[in-house]
């Protein structure tokens, strides 16, 4: 690996560290923050900048990622609970303030830090691989922030991570980071065989043929994102992604391939979902504080007897009630008294529990839809994917002596909603569909039972699990209460949010781009709007 560090002296103290620039993002010294003389250490900082990158996708401070993954993607995609009652302005709510609703364009953790370091490892190596795995990286990160805004500023954007400058559309960004994902897939795949350090590299320990399939994988997750605003793109993203032609390295296969972030890339306060889920939590109680398992996922999962439940949750302090989730979207009752009692969110490693970008079980049920509702060929079956799908995720979690049983046409199906506390049930029932495939069954069932076990084998991915159920529909989620719905009728509840406003500071400091930007959105600038993806004419009727 060539490294390049004389000319980068004077990049490297306003790179790898930023400052806050704002007071709910409170933050620590940044852990990989050092003098100049360590620097000059050979190859210390490329791999200070590659994890500096590595820490903008599913943030590593906490702060940031309550925001964006347990109050905005965790609630959104039926995950997480709110259950601060001191909060009366959140998104689950629908009437967040603009210190919510903003975090993923506005945090000094994401953007003005991801393309800093980028440039920085631009300066520091020639190296093609380490610029590949970049690459892989700035798309992981960035999708997230398209997905929750719809155009964002990207193309544009300067070393200095600023975001004051033009907007492009959210099919542009999309042209541009399948781009970006091709040019990153060949390097990956011409350096198959090769290795990078493993202190470098804290994703996959140096082993380059895996960031290769990752970057494949993002491809078909992305190519599905906007199956129904650009088929055709589609089709010739996904069959690129998991084609084997040409010696090509396919996507992730195995629990083995799981892009996740470990514990040595934290900080002081370990796993940042964690501590968030744990933030004021009562004492004498493991539940967790401002955060709590859903009610929709728990209903799925009871209904089928799922055997992850135990590796999901903390049992609640409900008498005679395991597992049971607080509803979203309502009235949040005290903690202190009442919410303290449904089951919290469990982290299996605890505060060493690792951060999954993309596992191998989520692939395979894309190639599952891919096949059985778009006809594209995957190279096999949407059954096989499917079984596939949740077989690997079964085994991820330590419970793959269950996949028999969970499998079993046996007429289990998902609960309706009971709150132990009287006040927030659901009658309707979630779903008709039981676990074991049906050959036999319509596209829109296939679709529904394929994104119902995608989404309990994703798990934490909050973000992932709003964007397909905004792009399907699926899985039948618990709408917010009359009363939970503070929008003035923005948001319709059955249909939950689009997306999220921009940060009032671009209508202040980029006022013309952010203007243009709407005309690009093609709607108000409110979270009932869609994104250019979220277009699928079964959503679109509602």
């Amino acid at each position: 690996m060539k490294y390049n560090l004389m000319k980068t002296g004077a990049l490297l103290a306003s790179v790898l560290g930023v400052a806050c620039t704002s007071n709910y993002m409170d933050i620590n010294t940044n852990p990989y923050e050092v003098s100049k003389d360590q620097m000059q250490t050979d190859g210390y900082a490329v791999s200070a900048a590659l994890k500096a990158l590595c820490s903008t996708v599913i943030s590593t401070d906490v702060n940031t990622a309550q925001f964006t993954d347990c109050l905005l993607g965790g609630t959104q995609g039926g995950y997480y609970a709110d259950s601060n009652s001191g909060w009366a302005t959140t998104i689950s709510n629908y009437n967040p303030t603009d210190d919510w609703s903003r975090v993923f364009m506005a945090s000094d953790k994401i953007i003005p830090t991801l393309y800093p370091n980028f440039k920085l490892l631009e300066n520091l190596t020639e190296d093609p691989v380490m610029l590949a795995i970049a690459r892989v990286i700035k798309v992981c990160a960035m999708s997230r922030v398209t997905d929750a805004f719809g155009p964002i500023p990207y193309s544009q954007i300067g070393e200095d991570g600023k975001i004051q400058v033009p907007y492009d559309a959210q099919q542009e960004v999309y042209r541009s980071m399948f781009r970006e994902l091709d040019a990153a897939i060949v390097v990956l795949t011409e350096n198959r065989s090769s290795t990078i350090s493993a202190e470098v590299d804290p994703v996959y320990g140096g082993r380059v043929a895996k960031w290769g399939r990752l970057a494949n994988s993002m491809k078909l997750r992305l190519a599905m994102r906007i199956v129904y605003a650009d088929p055709e793109t589609a089709r010739q993203m996904a069959e690129s992604a998991v084609s084997l032609a040409d010696d090509g390295l396919g996507v992730l296969a195995s629990n083995d391939d799981n892009a996740m972030l470990p514990a040595t890339a934290f900080g002081k306060d370990g796993n940042p979902l964690m501590a968030a889920c744990k933030y004021n939590q009562p004492d004498g109680t493991l539940t967790g504080g401002d955060t709590h398992a859903a009610a929709d996922i728990i209903c799925y999962m009871n209904g089928y007897g799922d055997p992850r439940r135990e590796k999901y949750f903390v049992k609640s302090e409900w008498p005679g009630v395991d597992y049971v989730g607080m509803r979203r979207g309502i009235e949040i009752p005290s903690l202190n008294s009442v919410g303290r009692k449904y089951s919290g969110v469990n982290f299996v490693n605890g505060s060493s529990t690792p951060l999954c970008w993309m596992n191998a079980a989520e692939v395979a049920f894309l190639k599952a839809e891919a096949r059985a509702v778009f006809g594209f060929d995957m190279g096999g079956e949407a059954r096989d994917f499917y079984y596939e799908g949740i077989r690997l995720s079964l085994e991820q979690w330590g419970v793959g002596a269950g996949y028999a049983a969970y499998t079993a046409d046996d007429g289990r199906r998902p609960q309706a909603y009971t709150d132990p506390a009287g006040t927030n049930s659901y009658s309707t029932q979630l779903s008709t569909l039981g676990v074991a495939w049906n050959d036999t069954a319509s596209k829109q069932e296939m679709q529904e039972r394929i994104l119902i076990q995608k989404w309990i084998a994703n798990f934490h991915l909050g973000n992932e699990a709003w964007a397909d159920y905004r792009r399907t529909g699926f899985p039948h989620l618990i709408p917010a209460t009359e009363k939970g719905n503070k929008s003035n009728g923005k948001v319709k509840s059955e249909l939950g949010a689009r997306r999220m406003p921009y940060p009032m500071a671009e209508y202040t400091n980029n006022g013309e781009n952010v203007r243009q930007a709407l005309t690009l959105l093609n709607g108000p600038d409110e979270m009932g709007t869609r994104v250019w993806w979220d277009c699928n004419p079964a959503t679109m009727s509602e």
